[in-house]
């Protein structure tokens, strides 16, 4: 019997809510037929956690062999194989971006040194918790004991959301829409790409104006969108998300898939940084698509994607050893 060791950050909020009863209801991981699941939150989340466990105990998942809860990130990540890096720091009233960025940069390096001592290179982590792309960033400098392809940031959402967006606008399915990609940060910057892009075999036929003043502004602020009408930020679609993305690397992908991922040069774009490109993804590994042509429409906008990215690393710097 194969069991894989995942532990799950921030496990008492609404995306891990979501996306355990998602993962265990049909496992994403390749080649596995259960897992120890490992729960990790801070110590006032402990009671939470303990219902939760209590409700997950009570589904009698067949995929599940083990359940911990814990606020010990030693223990958590302890041989882990899979870790899903949900928790980060929110935002609070009044706080600027950069005070997030460098309050969630110390707890990232921390979780990072951790992984490091107790981990294998063998350990796959995807980043979730905003600002994502940089808290991948900090992971990916304080593990060097990991490979950098093991560590990726969430983008699915990005190009889940643009896929609906599109479809609904040409009246057509989610999974007639192909070749969709999400350039740079996961943050109102981000540039989702229609220009390449095809609905089953043919371009997409849709004006300009719609593009610039309608399309990537929804992609790009959809979550506060959400947030205005719901009242609470994102978190089914998340889950839906993250799991979209464990399943990608874990079984490939005959689509092209945003992730983001250690840039080292390719489309111009500075390397060393955590940045959404376009990829094929097999079962074994991921390689960026190459001799994607891009529009000279929206390279200013990639290129602004990647200045921000370059100064949330400016302000992280003191943390990238």
């Amino acid at each position: 019997m194969n069991i894989k060791n995942v532990t799950i950050t921030g496990a008492a909020g609404n995306i891990a809510y979501s996306l355990i009863f998602r993962i265990l209801s049909n496992l994403p991981f390749k080649a596995t037929d259960k897992i120890n699941l490992t729960l990790l939150d801070i110590e006032q989340s402990q009671k939470s956690l303990t219902g939760l466990r209590f409700e997950i105990e009570d589904c009698a998942f067949s995929t599940l062999n083990k359940i911990i809860t814990t606020d010990d990130s030693e223990k958590a990540f302890d041989h882990s194989d899979y870790i899903i890096m949900v928790g980060a720091k929110p935002r609070s009233k009044g706080m600027e971006r950069s005070d997030l960025i460098l309050d969630n940069a110390g707890i990232f390096k921390s979780q990072a040194e951790t992984i490091n001592n107790v981990c294998s290179a063998s350990t796959k982590i995807v980043v979730v918790g905003n600002p994502a792309n940089t808290n991948a960033l900090i992971l990916n400098y304080n593990t060097p004991k990991i490979p950098n392809e093991n560590i990726t940031s969430l983008m699915k959402l990005d190009q889940n959301r643009a896929k609906s967006i599109l479809a609904s606008k040409l009246d057509k399915q989610v999974k007639d829409i192909h070749q969709m990609i999400i350039w740079g940060n996961h943050s109102t910057t981000q540039v989702p790409d229609l220009y390449n892009c095809k609905v089953k075999t043919s371009d997409v036929n849709v004006d300009d104006n719609w593009i610039y003043e309608s399309f990537i502004p929804k992609v790009q602020k959809r979550g506060g969108e959400i947030i205005e009408f719901r009242g609470l930020s994102s978190a089914a679609s998340a889950a839906s998300a993250i799991y979209d993305h464990i399943n990608v690397i874990e079984n490939g992908s005959g689509e092209w898939e945003s992730l983001g991922i250690m840039t080292s040069g390719e489309y111009d774009i500075t390397a060393g940084l955590m940045y959404s490109l376009p990829l094929k993804v097999n079962e074994m590994s991921f390689k960026v698509i190459d001799d994607i042509i891009i529009n000279s429409k929206i390279t200013n906008l990639i290129k602004l994607s990647e200045n921000e990215l370059l100064n949330e690393r400016d302000i992280v710097r003191k943390f990238l050893p």
